[in-house]
C-alpha cells in the first residue's frame, strides 16, 4: 500500500468513528508484524520492509493524535536499542512504536548499539525502563553483561529491564536478572506498564 493509501484510509477510519489504538494494533502493527514475518522467511528483501515502514509511519501521523494516553505513562521514561553486534530493528522499532503510543517517553539508541551506551543514556534521561532486544544468539549475552555493569556500578536497582527478540526466552530473562520479558510488540506494553506500577 502506498503512503496516500494508508492515509486516505486512516483518515477514512478516524471520520467513521472508529478508535485509533485498534487502527493501530489490528491494521498497522499487525500489517508490520506479517511483513516482518516475510522477510524472515525471505519472501520479502530490505526494500520491500523499508516500504512498508514507510506506510506504517504514514498511517501512525494520523491515527496518533486521537489516541488517549494515561498521564501516568506520559512521565515514563525508556531507552531502547539493538544490542551491539546485530543490525536487526524491526522488532526494535515495533515495540518503540507501540510503547509511544501507549504514552512512553521514548529514546531510541538505534541497532547495533555500544553495550555502555544504554547505561549512560538510561542515567543521562534518568529512565524508568532499559530495553534491549537482538535476533541473534551471537549477540544475546550483550544483555547480560549491560545488567553485570549496572550492578558494577551499583545502579541495577534504579531501572527496570526488558528484553525480547527471536533467540530470547523468559529463562533467559530470568537467568540474566531482567525483570520484563515480551514475545511480541503487543505484549512489551502490557509488561512495561506492569514493571512501571502501571497495571
Amino acid at each position: 500500500m502506498e503512503d496516500e493509501e494508508i492515509v486516505d484510509v486512516a483518515n477514512e477510519y478516524i471520520e467513521a468513528g472508529y478508535p485509533a489504538y485498534d487502527g493501530i494494533m489490528e491494521g498497522i502493527v499487525d500489517g508490520m508484524n506479517k511483513a516482518s514475518d516475510l522477510y524472515d522467511a525471505e519472501e520479502y528483501f530490505v526494500t520491500d520492509v523499508l516500504l512498508c515502514s514507510d506506510a506504517m509511519y504514514a498511517g501512525l501521523s494520523i491515527l496518533r493524535p486521537h489516541m488517549e494516553t494515561s498521564d501516568d505513562v506520559e512521565h515514563k521514561k525508556a531507552v531502547i536499542g539493538v544490542v551491539e553486534g546485530d543490525t536487526h530493528d524491526i522488532g526494535k522499532n515495533l515495540v518503540k512504536i507501540m510503547m509511544e503510543t501507549a504514552g512512553f517517553e521514548m529514546y531510541d539508541l538505534g541497532r547495533d548499539v555500544p553495550l555502555d551506551d544504554f547505561i549512560e543514556k538510561a542515567k543521562e534521561v534518568d529512565a524508568d525502563l532499559i530495553c534491549m532486544s537482538t535476533l541473534m544468539t551471537t549477540t544475546m549475552g550483550g544483555m547480560k553483561t549491560v545488567i553485570d555493569k549496572l550492578k558494577e556500578q551499583g545502579i541495577r536497582d534504579q531501572f527496570k529491564i526488558m528484553v525480547g527478540g527471536s533467540p530470547i526466552s523468559r529463562k533467559y530473562a530470568d537467568d540474566i536478572g531482567a525483570e520484563g520479558y515480551s514475545v511480541n510488540a503487543v505484549e512489551a506494553v502490557k509488561v512495561a506498564k506492569k514493571l512501571v506500577g502501571i497495571e
